[in-house]
């Protein structure tokens, strides 16, 4: 008799913790999940955080939206033309350096347009004028009228600028709004683009896709050290106009409303240790000229194939991204000084510095430029 108790007791027991269970719904292995407990954040992560948060904010309404139209939109290798009556929308960014609507772009995302369209970052919407361009260096300036007191992005001193310093991109990659990539400077150098006339770009692993065209190169300062203007077709890399170049080529964009570059009209190349004994040089440096164009500055001058230029005015020239620079930055008409070798005998030619006519070439995407390697 006691025993059956027992059993009778423990099967009660059994069936209210059986009632319990299906009443709560709750499965037998625990709550479904935790709350997280508040960690403690490295204080050096925990002031990176909030920076970078805080520049984000500051730089955002500097920020803009650049819409274009086109009338026609440029064939690409392999496609048929576009009807001449298909009109063509597309987008990049741009960033404000002057608080009357004065506005950065690349020249690539104005080309050919018909009409242009600014957003800010407060949803309004401007027509914008485009000021001037240059298709060398992918830049352009935008002004927007009736504003007044807008937010600008300052311009800093990308000299300074080290390889692997924090760098962020602003921009509106594929139409989205006031995005914010971060990343560092990963490389100094020549950029993809083959007619850029001798100037570094900044290659940063920031995040930059298209219609971040244009947009913002911002160190830890929150000032802008570049201009992005192209990535490769993954977006892993991405290479930025320097801001020391956009504030050179300022004056001259507002006042002609394009850039005047200098020219010389030779072909040129890099001087290689074969060529020392053959040239009669003691050091494999300066500039080889391999051909000269008939009727340019270099012809009239009387420069020849296979001169070697070593100095322009007494600046030493290590390679032919040095000449280019140089020349290119000369003002047009000027006459300088070049140190060459010419059958193994130094001597100075004097040279009136042409001006670069713009060739006929491809038209690259608006979204983003073909890299040329």
């Amino acid at each position: 008799m006691r025993m059956d108790r027992r059993q009778g007791l423990l099967l009660l027991i059994v069936w209210v913790l059986w009632l319990a269970g299906c009443a709560s719904g709750v499965p037998s292995g625990g709550p479904l999940s935790r709350e997280g407990a508040a960690g403690a954040v490295p204080p050096e992560i925990a002031r990176l955080n909030e920076h970078l948060g805080q520049l984000a904010e500051r730089l955002r309404p500097g920020l803009v939206q650049v819409r274009v139209r086109r009338a026609q939109a440029p064939a690409s290798e392999g496609a048929e033309p576009s009807p001449p009556d298909e009109p063509r929308a597309a987008s990049g960014s741009g960033f404000l350096i002057r608080e009357d609507g004065l506005l950065v772009t690349n020249a690539h995302v104005v080309a050919d347009a018909t009409r242009i369209q600014v957003r800010l970052q407060d949803g309004r919407r401007f027509e914008g004028k485009l000021i001037g361009k240059d298709s060398r260096v992918d830049l352009a300036l935008v002004k927007i009228e009736g504003v007044h007191g807008l937010p600008v992005l300052q311009l800093g001193d990308s000299n300074r600028l080290r390889v692997g310093e924090f760098v962020l991109a602003l921009g509106h990659p594929f139409g989205l709004e006031q995005t914010v990539s971060f990343g560092i400077v990963s490389r100094k150098g020549a950029p993809l683009r083959v007619a850029t006339p001798g100037f570094d770009f900044i290659q940063t692993d920031a995040s930059v896709n298209p219609g971040n065209s244009g947009g913002p190169l911002v160190n830890m300062a929150g000032e802008v050290v570049g201009v992005n203007s192209m990535a490769a077709r993954n977006g892993s890399i991405g290479f930025a106009i320097p801001s020391n170049v956009v504030k050179s080529l300022l004056p001259q964009l507002i006042e002609k409303g394009k850039i005047e570059w200098g020219w010389l009209g030779v072909g040129i190349d890099e001087v290689s240790d074969d060529d020392l004994s053959k040239l009669g040089l003691k050091e494999a440096r300066g500039v080889l000229i391999r051909r000269v164009m008939p009727g340019e500055p270099a012809d009239k001058a009387g420069l020849k194939p296979n001169d070697v230029v070593l100095a322009v005015d007494g600046a030493r020239v290590e390679g032919p991204r040095d000449l280019q620079r140089i020349i290119a930055a000369a003002p047009v008409g000027q006459v300088v000084k070049l140190t060459i070798v010419r059958q193994r005998q130094e001597t100075d030619v004097p040279v009136t510095v042409g001006l670069y006519q713009e060739p006929t070439a491809r038209q690259e995407s608006p979204a983003r430029p073909r890299p040329t390697p």
